[in-house]
């Protein structure tokens, strides 16, 4: 998404070479391997942990940290390492996406249209947001030190980072639909008429 808005933004022009169809399935193919890649190597470590402190878990998320607290041996700090590459993986990540928008956000500050500017940031701010929150609460989720652990905490931090992101996408980038906004202003006038439409009058 950030290369996509860099391309569209910084290089309009060669947007149509840059951003092919060939372009689009490779970087497709390169996200969902990866992520097949690292979800199958920290499924198959975790399912070859020896668990000796019962199988309940303190919530409902089965998440890795949840399951390493149940290990009893020391071959948890494979996992532990796996951990550490992905979020080496997820950093990188950042890094690219932090350097994808500074270059947009200076573009962006030479448009002379204010509107142009508005609707410009309007389209980067919100996947920015989305990923900033993903990925820190992810982060904090998985190498936060034991001392801070507690059920609720790990409970908040595991719904912000896997059940957030992806319930605020769609909102976030439909928002800009004119028809969705008018049909979302009509909703809520209509809820509101309805309200006051039932109140008693004295």
């Amino acid at each position: 998404m950030s290369y996509d808005r860099y391309v569209a933004i910084c290089q309009p022009l060669h947007y149509g070479t840059l951003l092919g169809s060939r372009a689009c399935v490779h970087m497709a193919a390169a996200a969902w391997g990866s992520g097949f890649l690292t979800a199958l190597l920290h499924t198959a470590n975790t399912f070859s942990l020896p668990v000796c402190q019962g199988n309940v878990l303190d919530q409902f998320f089965c998440e890795i940290p949840q399951i390493l607290k149940l290990s009893c041996s020391h071959s948890y700090l494979r996992e532990v390492g796996l951990l550490v590459v992905s979020v080496c993986l997820s950093f990188g990540c950042l890094v690219f996406i932090v350097v994808s928008y500074v270059q947009i956000f200076r573009a962006v500050l030479r448009i002379p249209s204010e509107q142009g500017r508005h609707k410009a940031f309007s389209t980067c701010l919100p996947h920015l947001a989305v990923v900033s929150l993903f990925l820190s609460t992810a982060v904090f989720a998985h190498l936060k030190p034991p001392s801070i652990s507690s059920p609720y905490l790990d409970l908040v931090v595991t719904v912000l980072y896997s059940v957030l992101p992806p319930a605020v996408n769609p909102l976030i980038y439909s928002m800009r639909n004119k028809e969705l906004k008018d049909a979302i202003r009509r909703l809520i006038s209509w809820t509101f008429s309805k309200k006051v439409s039932k109140v008693p009058l004295d």
